[in-house]
């Protein structure tokens, strides 16, 4: 393939993409397919001439379409969002185009330079502390890691790090192996499972304690396990505190939990994957108050700010830890800028990194602070929208509600909801996936897509009836039916550019 022809085929897929995703919502979310529906569809070989990229482009939509699900579609309503927007698309294009791996600053200056600043950016936009930026005279900074899961295992591979040298100081005569064998790690019973893998991969035992009844993990009960280990002759040395679950998107205590993280020298980390988008909205900071207490930090701009996977943002209060860590120096990998400017392989897991930079800057430089805060707030409205209609049936519960998550079932027997969901995943129309929550089985809703709009809710909502009608009939009593609520009852969603603040936001 030539420049022309890349000319072309670039073109020809920009208007693709374009009209997929102006046609989204004419395909079902999930795909009628059933596991192997592409091995009698493609050739058993690599072609021995190259085809013509029109016929390549051509069994995209023949081939790949008919198997994919349909994430950025504004009835997908599972899991949480991924990211995906025309700036930070086009980020990714020139990133690959450019195609350097920069491991080290010499590597290539500009992916390192412009990643020290758009993340100083983002953790000013975030209201983060300033001892995690990089602009800070401390030893903090941020880094962009792939995914939160691996922002978790960086962290508690450096702390893991941290407390043996500190043990082992300590206690001369103990060996590496002695002290590594007593290593143990704590978090919510709420926390994502990437929580428990970091802990497999890093041999350390993460310990699921009990959350409240509202799915928050408080300082006494990590305080008195820390206390019972210890007894125990074990080594407490990481803790992973959850700003939004993956349940039902709860937040721990991070104020108690730092204030016992400080006493006892333990490493305390943030897992804010979907809700730490909503920091840049100043009436959602109250609830990462006490981050100052913590050690690291981490978000996904790749679920809800409007940057395409893998974007997970990674900010330290002192990057020594990873540093010495990581650090495997070869005299092919020096240079003599060496100490002037961050070498990220020090920072992760791999050597090589892709110019993840340059799709953040595209989408902060485009959107502003404004419109990054008027898609927050408008996926939140959404939300409560939903929530509304959910409320004005009376066969449904709202068990939770928090920014663009709403949890409900129907009224009655665990058995109910189950066969709504399955009646809705069969019809292929909605994605849903379950939780449990308060000991009931129940139904997720998140607001995913960008596009998403208040008929697209009322669509969604009148499909999830519609498959209900057949499990739960209206009551014949017609004084026991909620009805339908009026449209000057509909959330004014004109209005999101002016959210009601935060009492305490306004006394600071």
């Amino acid at each position: 393939m030539d420049s022309n022809d890349f000319r072309e085929f670039g073109k020809a897929m920009i208007d693709y993409i374009a009209d997929y995703m102006e046609n989204i919502r004419n395909r079902d979310v999930l795909p009628s397919v059933t596991p192997g529906y592409l091995e009698n569809q493609i050739p058993k070989e690599t072609p021995v001439e190259g085809d013509n990229w029109k016929d390549v482009l051509h069994d995209v939509e023949k081939l790949i379409m008919p198997g994919v699900t349909h994430w950025h579609s504004p009835h997908f309503h599972a899991y949480y969002p991924t990211s995906q927007s025309y700036p930070s698309i086009v980020g990714e294009m020139l990133s690959a185009g450019i195609g350097c791996v920069g491991f080290s600053w010499m590597a290539s200056p500009a992916c390192t330079e412009l990643e020290v600043i758009t993340m100083n950016w983002l953790g000013k936009l975030l209201g983060l502390p300033e001892q995690f930026l990089n602009c800070s005279e401390g030893p903090g900074g941020g880094v962009i890691q792939g995914s939160a899961s691996e922002s978790t295992l960086v962290a508690l591979l450096a702390a893991k790090e941290r407390v043996v040298r500190l043990v082992k100081q300590n206690n001369p005569s103990l060996s590496e192996g002695d002290i590594k064998g007593k290593l143990v790690a704590y978090t919510s019973d709420q926390a994502n499972s990437s929580v428990e893998k970091s802990g497999i991969l890093a041999s350390i035992p993460m310990i699921h304690l009990p959350s409240d009844n509202n799915g928050s993990l408080r300082g006494d009960i990590l305080r008195e396990a820390i206390r019972k280990d210890k007894e125990a002759g074990l080594i407490p040395c990481y803790v992973v505190a959850n700003l939004g679950t993956t349940g039902t998107c709860a937040f721990d205590n991070l104020e108690e939990l730092g204030v016992v993280c400080n006493e006892e020298e333990v490493w305390l980390h943030v897992d804010a994957a979907y809700a730490g988008a909503a920091f840049v909205c100043p009436e959602y900071r109250h609830l990462m108050k006490g981050v100052e207490l913590c050690d690291s930090f981490t978000f996904n701009p790749h679920k809800w700010m409007l940057v395409n996977f893998d974007c997970s943002a990674l900010w330290v209060k002192d990057a020594r830890y990873l540093v010495e860590a990581f650090n495997v120096d070869r005299i092919y990998l020096q240079h003599q800028h060496e100490g002037n400017a961050p070498d990220y392989r020090h920072w992760q897991i791999p050597l090589g990194r892709r110019f993840r930079a340059l799709k953040l800057w595209f989408v902060l430089r485009i959107y502003g602070t404004e419109g990054i805060r008027q898609h927050i707030r408008h996926h939140i409205n959404l939300a409560k929208h939903f929530e509304q209609l959910v409320h004005n049936d009376a066969r449904f519960e709202v068990l939770t509600s928090s920014l663009g998550l709403i949890c409900f079932r129907l009224q009655g027997e665990d058995s109910l909801t189950k066969e709504l969901l399955e009646k809705i995943t069969a019809n292929k129309k909605l994605y849903l996936i379950p939780c449990y929550t308060q000991q009931k089985y129940v139904i997720r809703f998140v607001v995913c897509s960008r596009i998403t709009t208040n008929e697209d809710i009322n669509c969604s909502w009148a499909e999830i009836v519609s498959q209900a009608n057949t499990i739960v009939p209206y009551p014949t009593d017609k004084s026991s039916i909620m009805q339908e609520p009026k449209k000057q009852d509909y959330l004014n969603l004109s209005k999101y550019n002016e959210p009601s603040v935060n009492v305490n936001e306004k006394s600071k």
